[in-house]
């Protein structure tokens, strides 16, 4: 029996906050959504208000979401549809609150979210306004080339290689393992460079920046930007520019706009009682 069927507690699933002037209301709920909720029971995304801010959230189990494609789309989704009219702030994925002491799981939201932190949440709100994400990633598309400017471009690298090919294969490791430490620093000082290089061509135009986890030799960058709307375009041209700069040495994946998940996540712990 799975861990859904097990717990049979209703709570609310909590995707974002959203800055909701002039928007109306139903019965306290700001309904139109069509992603479907996490979790795939057919459950309707909505929001709950307090003032000028609303939660967006679903009926959900409570219970702890693994971190599986069909999860994270669902949540994804969600805050895509949203932030094409809102400013969203993100909530960090498989955050599911409970009732507590007689108060239901959605007016705990209003109250010990929305209400208590609204003076944190409006500041971010105004922070993240008429700004988006844009994401890239830069990979080096043949490594030979690469390890061969390594080579070509330090001469302890060249000179110890050469004198490495004209050892016999039955000497000690020691030379080969000294190279490969050589030949891994310089790719790391290579890499650095060729990232400093297309960063300093997209930073004047974003607000803000950060770096992601790089994995594998060829991968130079994982970046996330944060943008100003009105200077998406320029943004898209700089990375033209890039792809055309470097033509095919470098390939270059840009992706977004997306919710600035980057730049900010909400943590909301509103567990239940003993």
């Amino acid at each position: 029996m799975s861990s859904v069927q097990q717990n049979k507690e209703e709570g609310r699933y909590i995707y974002a906050v959203i800055g909701a002037e002039g928007r109306e209301f139903d019965s306290k709920h700001l309904t139109g959504f069509t992603s479907p909720a996490i979790g795939g029971r057919g459950d309707e995304v909505h929001a709950i208000s307090y003032q000028d801010i609303a939660a967006i959230i679903s009926v959900s189990p409570v219970i702890k979401y693994p971190i599986s494609r069909e999860n994270t789309m669902a949540h994804q989704k969600v805050l895509e549809e949203l932030m094409k009219d809102f400013t969203v702030l993100p909530v960090r994925f498989s955050t599911v609150a409970s009732s507590k002491d007689g108060v239901c799981a959605a007016e705990r939201i209003r109250e010990e979210v929305l209400k208590a932190r609204y003076e944190e949440l409006k500041a971010l709100l105004t922070k993240m306004n008429n700004k988006i994400e844009l994401g890239l990633k830069a990979f080096w598309t043949d490594m030979k080339v690469i390890f061969q400017e390594i080579v070509d471009e330090n001469s302890q690298i060249k000179k110890l290689r050469q004198k490495l090919a004209l050892e016999p294969i039955t000497q000690p490791f020691g030379g080969k393992a000294t190279l490969g430490e050589m030949v891994k620093n310089a790719l790391e000082r290579k890499k650095a460079k060729e990232e400093k290089d297309i960063l300093d061509v997209l930073k004047k135009t974003c607000v803000d920046w950060c770096s992601n986890k790089i994995v594998g030799d060829n991968m130079i960058t994982n970046s996330a930007f944060l943008v100003e709307k009105s200077r998406m375009e320029e943004f898209d041209r700089l990375v033209d520019k890039l792809a055309t700069t470097y033509n095919e040495k470098i390939k270059f994946k840009y992706v977004g706009p997306v919710p600035p998940i980057n730049f900010v996540e909400l943590v909301i712990v509103l567990e239940g009682g003993e």
